[in-house]
């Protein structure tokens, strides 16, 4: 299961090479994964979430994160005020990032970093999902993080050091 951007230069089945059904993709702004909330609001993702862990019982979920990413952009420095009834609640998700990502020296870095650790802090809201918490503590469910650099088409994984690094 992967979950990523809707921008449509991240194509999780071709950055993967697979097939038709190989991949349960989820595609939202910026990959985001939003808080567990069990309440009567409409939660797209997390009901996503749900079939691909309970039902189909996938055994890997990855968060990909992605260069030049719009959401990240906006999150960094703003909406546009025509993106405000959904993206902007949509994308304070991820405003512990903010800071973090605006403390880093050239808007580049900012930019970068902001990538990196909002797929950091997807993972991490993953884990508040109770279902995902189990699974993983039992050895049946594993957790990845990834960026995908639409420039170079370089493939960066999550290390158990917290950094990201290419792919060979």
């Amino acid at each position: 299961m992967v979950i990523a951007c809707a921008d449509s230069r991240v194509d999780p089945g071709m950055i993967f090479d697979a097939g038709p059904g190989e991949l349960f993709i989820v595609r939202n702004i910026a990959a985001l994964v939003p808080p567990y909330a069990p309440d009567g609001a409409y939660h797209g993702t997390s009901a996503a979430l749900e079939f691909g862990v309970r039902v189909l019982e996938v055994r890997d979920l990855m968060v990909l994160g992605h260069g030049l990413c719009g959401g990240v952009r906006g999150l960094l420095h703003g909406l546009p005020d025509n993106a405000q009834d959904f993206v902007a609640s949509w994308i304070a998700i991820a405003a512990p990032v903010r800071l973090r990502a605006l403390a880093c020296d050239s808007p580049e870095q900012q930019q970068l970093h902001g990538e990196h650790e909002v797929v950091k802090l997807s993972l991490a809201n993953l884990r508040q999902f109770p279902w995902i918490a189990e699974r993983e503590a039992a050895g049946h469910l594993t957790l990845h993080g990834a960026h995908f650099d639409v420039r170079t088409g370089e493939l960066s994984v999550l290390g158990n050091d917290g950094r990201f690094a290419a792919v060979g």
